[in-house]
């Protein structure tokens, strides 16, 4: 507590902690909440986490500066209450609400989850270059004196009879802070059963069988710079207070008796005040967007010490890129051009977005692939093995029909409920089509399908509010692999022409990733994660070469070539020079790109005679 009130301690803070966590790999310090359970971290401390925004609740306000009074002394303190969910009272001292001294401030609360679909080496790297070591805490003793002081004018002043609660249902409140109560292996498929014995409680994460802990993440200042999806690593004050619980719980019991005294609904208020041992709360000092999620990389890469990173790596570029393409290539059956565009796909993102048009997606669609044979299923493992995030959808009309892909507003509950296509920028999303079988779509089926194709050609995903539909951009890459051209629309399409038919699938696919240093893979995920990053441009005078080249090419072949093949072979020509670590376009990258685009054609004329018909 302070004697004065001070706006400037707060600016103090920040930039106290800022300065701090540059030093000397200090961020490798904080526990993480993403590698350490909850129950293993002291409460009031000071924690990270790596997480997406899936939801952003109403601002709500709180009690910025507060007055305390000694009944017996008449004795006053100030207190603050930022980064507090709950307000500090001595055992004989009673809040007074009536203060000229309150102040009462607003923050936004986000509720974030995990990154969705982050592959298992990300967690890993990033667990064992943390250098926190934390144990079980068990000093921790809830506060008898404490509580809630977001705003309520029936709030008890007696501690006294807060007391009596506390022992009245103490079994409630020890079972909160028991390490067997909640492992930070929260599968999002199950739902968690709150202490008071309410309905399950959905974690809400977007993607099936995700695991990891959903948090309230209470924003301070510049909330307005943050938006649904962004993924963030947000330094806090880790809040898990059990008394959140109580008071919930209570506020839940009188509004059911006097519904005019809350506005909120039992359900609203359910979803947005979670039990805190369950969903634990951060308050903000500092949080960041970041660029990529890859720990192998420097967070920021405009730094002067990234920057050294990026030209040794740059340096080597060329024999890693080699390596890739080799390991992929084996992965394809021996289909090195079928190798050369998946790293094409791999590393592109959208850079732009002209009017509705989003520049730079790279759906690519990978014809040919057995049906019903684990080839798909292995070579998803590979992708996950190379990318930071990805998940793949099983494309069955059980499926399309009962999975909840497009994410609506419950309106109830006041909240967003999420969907499958709620992902992170950069995402993985490999669509197997080739588990399709003969069926009929349903409504839901329908629009789930509709829902893909839009994600595909103009990279949004239009999220349902019931009277309206919100449009979210995103930048999604998508790998469509089946058996004949797929249903989907593609930017690209590559017919896979095995080299090798393994006698035995699975075991090849497996020799694949163990025969594979450790070091090269990783250097196969910076490559990949770098590559998307790099800016990339065109010179005045490659342009008027290449509208040149397009003219002649349109004057040779007037049927067979359009403008949407000059804006393929530019992607694949911008593509193709940055994973060979080129930031501007050269001639020779452009012979190669129509190269590359030349072979793909006539394969898929080939098979488009082999089989009578169109892919």
């Amino acid at each position: 507590a302070q004697n004065v009130p001070n706006s400037d301690w707060e600016k103090k803070v920040t930039e106290y902690f800022k300065e701090k966590l540059k030093e000397n790999n200090a961020t490798n310090w904080v526990p993480s909440l993403n590698d350490v359970p909850v129950h293993y971290l002291k409460p009031n401390s000071l924690v990270k986490f790596r997480c997406m925004v899936q939801d952003m609740f109403d601002p709500e306000f709180y009690m910025g500066v507060y007055e305390t009074v000694d009944p017996n002394t008449n004795a006053r303190v100030l207190h603050f209450g930022k980064y507090r969910d709950v307000a500090e009272c001595g055992p004989q001292q009673a809040i007074d609400l009536n203060s000229s001294q309150t102040v009462t401030l607003e923050r936004q609360t986000f509720y974030c989850v995990p990154v969705p679909g982050e592959s298992a080496w990300v967690k890993e790297i990033s667990f064992f270059a943390s250098q926190a070591r934390v144990s079980p805490s068990t000093s921790y003793t809830p506060s008898r004196h404490k509580r809630s002081y977001e705003e309520d004018e029936d709030m008890d002043l007696h501690p006294s009879k807060q007391k009596e609660q506390h022992m009245g249902s103490g079994g409630d409140i020890h079972g909160c802070v028991e390490p067997k109560r909640l492992e930070t292996e929260a599968s999002a498929g199950h739902h968690l059963i709150s202490p008071n014995c309410s309905p399950p409680l959905d974690l809400n994460f977007p993607l099936p069988g995700e695991k990891g802990p959903a948090c309230l993440v209470k924003v301070y200042e510049s909330w307005d710079s943050f938006k649904v999806n962004d993924v963030l690593e947000v330094y806090g004050i880790l809040s898990v207070d059990p008394v959140l619980s109580i008071v919930n719980t209570e506020e839940r019991d009188n509004s059911a008796l006097d519904p005019m005294e809350c506005m909120d609904t039992a359900e609203e208020q359910r979803v947005h005040s979670p039990p805190a041992s369950l969903v634990p709360r951060i308050h903000v000092i500092l949080a960041q967007k970041l660029q990529h999620i890859n720990p192998l990389l420097p967070a920021c890469l405009n730094e002067e010490e990234s920057k050294t990173f990026v030209s040794n790596f740059m340096s080597e570029l060329s024999p890693v890129r080699a390596e890739l393409l080799g390991f992929l290539t084996h992965a394809l059956l021996g289909d090195s051009l079928a190798a050369e565009y998946l790293i094409l796909h791999l590393i592109s993102t959208v850079y732009a977005r002209r009017d509705v048009l989003p520049l730079g997606k790279f759906t690519v669609n990978l014809s040919g692939c057995p049906r019903n044979s684990i080839f798909t299923e292995h070579i998803y493992r590979i992708i996950q093995q190379l990318v930071p995030a990805s998940y793949r959808l099983q494309m069955t009309i059980e499926n399309m029909n009962h999975s909840r892909f497009i994410p609506h507003k419950d309106y109830a509950a006041n909240r967003l409920v999420s969907g499958v296509l709620q992902l992170a920028s950069n995402t993985s999303l490999v669509v197997d089509e080739t588990q399709l079988e003969q069926g009929q779509l349903d409504t839901t089926g329908v629009h789930n399908v509709t829902a893909l194709g839009n994600l595909i050609t103009w990279q949004k995903v239009d999220y349902d509010f019931n009277y309206h539909q919100m449009e979210f951009p995103c930048n999604i890459n998508v790998l469509i692999t089946s058996e004949g051209r797929s249903l989907l629309p593609s930017d690209c399409q590559v017919h896979l022409q095995p080299q090798i038919i393994p006698p035995n699938m699975e075991e090849y696919m497996n020799s694949l990733l163990t025969a594979v240093l450790p070091s090269v893979l990783n250097k196969f995920r910076i490559y990949l994660s770098l590559l998307r990053l790099l800016d990339y441009s065109i010179s005045d005078e490659v342009t008027k070469a290449v509208e040149e080249d397009f003219v002649e090419m349109r004057k040779n072949d007037p049927e067979s070539i359009t403008a949407d093949d000059l804006h393929r072979t530019l992607l694949v020509a911008r593509f193709l020079s940055l994973s060979a670590g080129q930031t501007t376009l050269s001639r020779e990258r452009w012979l190669r790109a129509k190269q590359l685009e030349a072979l793909r054609k006539v394969r898929l004329q080939q098979q488009k005679c082999v089989n009578g018909n169109e892919l």
